[in-house]
């Protein structure tokens, strides 16, 4: 079964890469094997999209399909939704926002349920993003759930992160306190054409400048209009600049080291149990030293 799923992968077969995706998901036998078999694509960029709730990150990465289906670009979008509490699927609302490309032969979009995890992603978005490049993608879009502060984690997974603001966020300090400052490599202030864009991007340009903030060089602060897909032609050319510098080539090994830290840590947490952990300190009663029983576990 496996091997049939990967040779359809490989030849872009759709249905083929959503099982897939369903099988890791739900870590049916046999998935870790699978996922040691997958060829490896280091040239397929993952642009990362976050942002708080409402900054129009679905509409932004409509935009960005758009511009890069005029290049003849093959396009993977992974969208992670806030999970149902009742069946802990993905809520689907904003896909909406994306509905004329479901059916295009150049596009694959996937909602995944965050399940509960907080930065933002999904339990197996690492491995998820690598079946991807294994389709032989040429840009991977990830856009995360929007809940704000803790939403930091995209940043160990993506070559390029966008951080989406409107100019509603308030002031630069306002910005600051979001959490999600100094994970970004370049800075959207959509829905540019509501009142305040100019001086929410002059504030933020201004804070984000080597002077001001801890960064050597300047980070890039663009206004775009998602809707009418205004800037967006100047967002792909930053994002692409971005991707070609060689300080790019070292965040790569970084990003390398992170996701094996982090598969790492789970294949190690695998056979703990919460239940069993409850069990054990229920026999042993509340008088013991914690550290011990951790250190001895």
């Amino acid at each position: 079964m496996w091997e049939s799923l990967l040779s359809g992968i490989v030849k872009g077969d759709r249905k083929n890469l959503a099982r897939s995706i369903s099988f890791i998901e739900n870590e049916v036998p046999g998935y870790e094997g699978f996922l040691a078999s997958l060829p490896v694509n280091n040239s397929c960029p993952v642009i990362g999209i976050t942002g708080p709730p409402g900054a129009g990150k679905s509409t932004l990465t409509d935009a960005i399909i758009a511009n890069l289906i005029k290049e003849k670009k093959r396009i993977g979008v992974l969208c992670v939704d806030p999970s149902s509490p009742f069946h802990r699927g993905a809520l689907l609302g904003d896909r909406i926002r994306m509905s004329e490309w479901y059916n295009h032969e150049d596009v694959f979009i996937r909602s995944l349920a965050s399940r509960g995890a907080l930065g933002g992603l999904h339990p197996h978005i690492i491995e998820i993003c690598d079946l991807l490049k294994a389709a032989q993608f040429d840009w991977i879009i990830l856009e995360t759930v929007g809940v704000g502060q803790s939403e930091v984690e995209i940043a160990s997974l993506s070559d390029i992160s966008i951080v989406t603001f409107v100019p509603e966020a308030g002031d630069e300090i306002q910005a600051m306190k979001a959490g999600l400052m100094e994970i970004g490599d370049v800075f959207v202030v959509n829905k540019a054409d509501r009142p305040g864009a100019d001086l929410f991007v002059k504030n933020l340009r201004m804070t984000m400048a080597p002077a001001f903030y801890h960064n050597k060089k300047d980070i890039p602060v663009l206004k775009t209009i998602a809707t009418e897909r205004s800037g967006i032609d100047e967002l792909v050319s930053v994002i692409n600049a971005l991707l070609a510098q060689p300080a790019h080539a070292e965040k790569k090994i970084m990003l390398q080291a992170e996701k094996a830290f982090y598969l790492i840590q789970q294949k190690r947490m695998k056979d703990i149990e919460r239940g069993a952990l409850v069990e054990k300190i229920k026999a042993l009663g509340t008088s013991f030293n914690l550290y011990r029983f951790v250190e001895g576990y």
